[in-house]
């Protein structure tokens, strides 16, 4: 794992836990064609040495969170990650406090917390498929399929056959047996080494012919 790569989970496939590598922003910013000032120059490198070191905290705080989550420590837990976007406001530590909150069944919290998410950073799916992860729980199937639509187009979202899957199960559970299999088909295809996507594909499949 290079260094200032944090690697962990959160709720993906209902009923799972979604592995997540998570890259920080390069600090660097490019120049263009043009010359800065010495002035100028010096406060752009304070701000990126500034930046670079407010993330680097950031996300040791969100992991260290993430810990105190597995361990059960729900409240520290909570602080932690509240602290991680205290210091920098990352769509990591929004979506991962929200998890948390759904620990302790406060959806709504989980919710809100993933919209924030959202607005941080619009191109990271978690808290897109989250929200519709959540809905499922509470049964709300019909409003959690566009959440998990936006999961699948979102650019930066590892692994992408989960919201394909999490529909499909939808789609089963509504009865509609040919949605759920184009759901399967895309999981498969988008994680062809995904054993879970290629067995529900395939027990789809048998019970369809």
């Amino acid at each position: 794992m290079s260094e200032g790569r944090a690697r962990c989970v959160s709720p993906g496939v209902l009923g799972e836990d979604l592995v997540v590598d998570v890259e920080p922003e390069a600090p660097g910013r490019s120049r263009g064609d043009g010359a800065y000032n010495s002035r100028a120059e010096g406060d752009a490198e304070e701000c990126d040495v500034s930046d670079a070191e407010d993330l680097k905290h950031a996300i040791e705080l969100w992991q260290e969170a993430y810990r105190r989550q597995m361990a059960g420590d729900l409240d520290e837990a909570i602080t932690l990650y509240r602290r991680s976007l205290a210091v920098r406001p990352t769509a990591e530590a929004h979506t991962f406090l929200g998890w948390t909150y759904s620990f302790q069944g406060r959806f709504d919290d989980a919710t809100e917390e993933c919209l924030k998410a959202i607005k941080v950073d619009p191109d990271f799916g978690n808290p897109y498929n989250d929200i519709g992860v959540y809905l499922m729980q509470q049964g709300k199937l019909d409003e959690a399929v566009p959440w998990l639509e936006k999961a699948k187009r979102a650019p930066r979202y590892e692994p992408r056959q989960f919201p394909f899957m999490n529909l499909g199960r939808i789609y089963i559970r509504q009865g509609h047996w040919w949605k759920a299999l184009r759901e399967f088909e895309g999981a498969v295809a988008a994680a062809p080494g995904d054993a879970e996507a290629r067995k529900a594909l395939h027990g789809l499949r048998a019970k369809l012919n």
